[in-house]
């Protein structure tokens, strides 16, 4: 099924695939959806999704009076964090970190194998921040749907990578085609044709691999190491504590981008949750 890039086609699309999931199985069963972005705890509808279109609607609501049952819906990060530590990359740490770079740039946080939502229920959203430490070259920054300037996601996700690329050597790619150029030529035989073709094409700018690092050290913390291995992203165990506060996060948001009305506190899980290791996997999407 290709995917739709518009609200009305995204509704259709999970229908059918609802329907086609029950005919399949022969029962009804319970719906639950990882989305981009978040519902506002305030009005009920999408935000920071970049899948722009669905922004400002009511997607939960909606989906529970065309499907007839109640509806889950989550960020797709929280989601991907949350089965990674039960039962993958990250199972067995204590505390994981799951980063999504695909057609976005996203991360969620899990503390002994619980969501660490937030107050906006993205916790570990770390693709809107500015990209750290930028150079002159860096500055101001493309511009992002959010409508801000030089945020992480503008670098690193797939089109961040296709813009990037284009500005570098004027040449029109996917993120997928670019990342496919930068295959070692020690993998192609020297007989191949294409040995040659790619040893003289440019590939992903070095910078583009600096980006993600300076961008993940900035969420967990400068003293702890990064690493690459096989293409997946990895944090290894460290014995230091770091504290992840959502009350800094919101401090350093202007008012009127949170949902909450000034001066409100909210009541519930604590804020401060001390982590003694970090796994990291990565997805695109």
């Amino acid at each position: 099924m290709t995917t739709p890039r518009d609200y009305e086609g995204s509704l259709a699309a999970i229908a059918e695939l609802v329907a086609l999931i029950e005919r399949t199985v022969g029962e009804r069963g319970t719906v639950g959806i990882g989305i981009p972005g978040m519902i506002s705890q305030r009005t009920g509808v999408v935000k920071n999704a970049n899948s722009t279109w669905l922004i400002g609607k009511p997607l939960g609501a909606v989906l529970e009076e065309r499907l007839g049952r109640p509806v889950r819906l989550m960020n797709d990060a929280n989601c991907f964090a949350l089965s990674e530590a039960t039962d993958g990359a990250g199972a067995g740490f204590d505390c994981v970190f799951g980063v999504i770079l695909g057609t976005g740039v996203g991360g969620g946080i899990t503390i002994g194998r619980r969501v660490h939502v937030g107050a906006n229920l993205i916790g570990g959203e770390w693709g809107h921040n500015p990209l750290p430490w930028p150079d002159g070259a860096e500055l101001p920054g493309p511009a992002c749907y959010c409508g801000k300037r030089g945020c992480i996601e503008t670098f690193l996700s797939g089109p961040g990578l296709a813009a990037d690329y284009h500005r570098q050597t004027s040449t029109d790619a996917t993120g997928e085609d670019v990342v496919r150029r930068e295959r070692p030529t020690r993998d192609l035989r020297h007989d191949d044709p294409e040995h040659e073709a790619r040893r003289r094409r440019p590939g992903v700018d070095p910078d583009e691999r600096r980006r993600v690092a300076r961008g993940v050290a900035q969420r967990l913390g400068p003293r702890v190491p990064l690493g690459l291995r096989r293409g997946r992203l990895v944090v290894p165990a460290t014995e230091q504590n770091h504290r992840h506060d959502d009350r800094d996060d919101r401090r350093r948001r202007h008012p009127d981008e949170r949902d909450d009305p000034p001066g409100h506190r909210r009541k519930g899980s604590p804020h401060r949750a001390p982590c003694s290791r970090y796994a990291l996997g990565s997805t695109a999407r």
